[in-house]
C-alpha cells in the first residue's frame, strides 16, 4: 500500500512534468533536484489546510466518502498477481468487474452528502458514464475469456507468447477508451467540468478530503494501466519491461489530456451504446465461433489418431 501511495505521488509529479515540457514550460523544480520532491510537499500541505464543510451537508458521510473511495481504489490492488505469500484468486477477473462496480456507488453518496447542486449534478454524470461504459468493459472481458480461458491473472502470462494486442487490436483500442471513461480523464471529464460544474461532485471537499479523492482517482489510473499491460502485452509482471510499459501508458494517459478537447456528453453516452457496446457483441460471437471451430478440429484430429 505504501509503495502504490508513493507512486501516486509520483505520477503526479510525472504528469506535471509532461504537461509543462509539451506547453514549453519547465515544470515543478523548486522544491528538491528537479522538483523531485514536490510531491511530498503538495501532501502535507494539503493534510495540513483547514478542513471545512457546508453548513448544509451530511457530516458524518461527508467526511466518511473520501476514506470509502482510498479504500476502494487501494483493495482492488489485491488482484496483483503474487507468486509468494499471497492468495491467487482463479476467479480475478470477476473479482475485478465486482470491485469496479462498488465506486459508482461512492460518487453517489460523495456528491449527495455535500446537498449542493453542481455536487449532485457532477455525481450524476460520474454514475452514468460509468455504468454505460462498464457495460462495455465487461464484454470486452469475457472475449479475452473466450481467448485465455481462464480468469487467472497468471494465465494471461502463460498463453502470451503472441501479445493478444496483435490479435485483436480493434477489441483493445475500444478497451482503452472504456478505461478513459471509466476514470473520467480527458477527453471524457464530464464529472469535472469547469465551464458549467466548477469542479463536479468534489466541489466541495478540501484540504485531505480532496488529497484522498485525488490519490483514489490516480490509483485506479495506475491499476488499470497495469491491467491493461496484464491483458494485452504480455503480463510478464517480474520483470523491468513490465513496469516500463506501465509508464508508456501512463504517459498515454497524460498525453492525451493534453490533445484532445473535451467531448460531448450527449456524443460520450450515444458512442457507449451505439458504437462500443455493438462492437463488442460482435467480438463475443466472433471468437465463440472461433473456439468453436478450434475445439471441433481437434476433435477430429484426436479422433483419426
Amino acid at each position: 500500500m505504501i509503495v502504490i501511495l508513493v507512486s501516486v505521488g509520483f505520477f503526479t509529479l510525472f504528469e506535471r512534468k509532461v504537461l509543462g515540457y509539451i506547453q514549453y514550460r519547465i515544470g515543478p523544480s523548486k522544491v528538491g533536484y528537479l522538483g523531485f520532491f514536490q510531491p511530498f510537499r503538495d501532501g502535507i500541505k494539503l493534510f495540513l489546510r483547514e478542513y471545512i464543510y457546508p453548513f448544509n451537508c451530511n457530516v458524518i458521510i461527508y467526511y466518511v466518502c473520501p476514506f470509502l473511495l482510498l479504500v476502494h481504489s487501494l483493495f482492488i490492488w489485491v488482484l496483483y498477481p503474487f507468486y509468494f505469500n499471497s492468495v491467487i484468486f482463479c476467479y480475478g477477473i470477476i473479482f475485478f468487474l465486482c470491485v469496479l462496480r462498488l465506486g459508482a456507488y461512492i460518487f453517489i453518496i460523495c456528491g449527495w452528502s455535500s446537498n449542493r447542486g453542481y455536487s449532485i449534478i457532477g455525481c450524476i454524470r460520474s454514475v452514468s458514464q460509468a455504468v454505460s461504459y462498464e457495460v462495455s468493459l465487461s464484454l470486452i472481458l469475457v472475449c479475452i475469456f473466450f481467448l485465455v480461458d481462464r480468469y487467472r491473472l497468471i494465465r494471461f502470462y502463460l498463453v502470451q507468447d503472441v501479445w493478444l494486442i496483435f490479435l485483436c487490436f480493434p477489441l483493445f483500442i475500444c478497451w482503452f477508451s472504456c478505461c478513459l471513461a471509466e476514470t473520467n480523464r480527458s477527453p471524457y471529464d464530464f464529472s469535472e467540468g469547469e465551464r458549467e460544474l466548477v469542479s463536479g461532485f468534489n466541489v466541495e471537499y478540501g484540504g485531505g478530503g480532496f488529497a484522498l479523492l485525488f490519490i483514489s482517482e490516480y490509483s485506479m489510473i495506475i491499476f488499470l494501466c497495469f491491467f491493461t499491460v496484464i491483458l494485452f502485452i504480455g503480463g510478464d509482471f517480474y520483470s523491468f519491461f513490465f513496469v516500463l510499459k506501465i509508464l508508456i501508458f501512463c504517459f498515454l494517459y497524460i498525453w492525451l489530456r493534453s490533445r484532445l478537447p473535451r467531448y460531448r456528453y450527449d456524443k460520450l453516452i450515444n458512442i457507449a451504446w451505439k458504437c462500443y457496446l455493438p462492437f463488442s457483441l460482435n467480438f463475443i460471437f466472433y471468437f465463440i465461433f472461433l473456439k468453436f471451430i478450434v475445439i471441433y478440429h481437434f476433435f477430429w484430429f484426436k479422433l483419426l489418431n
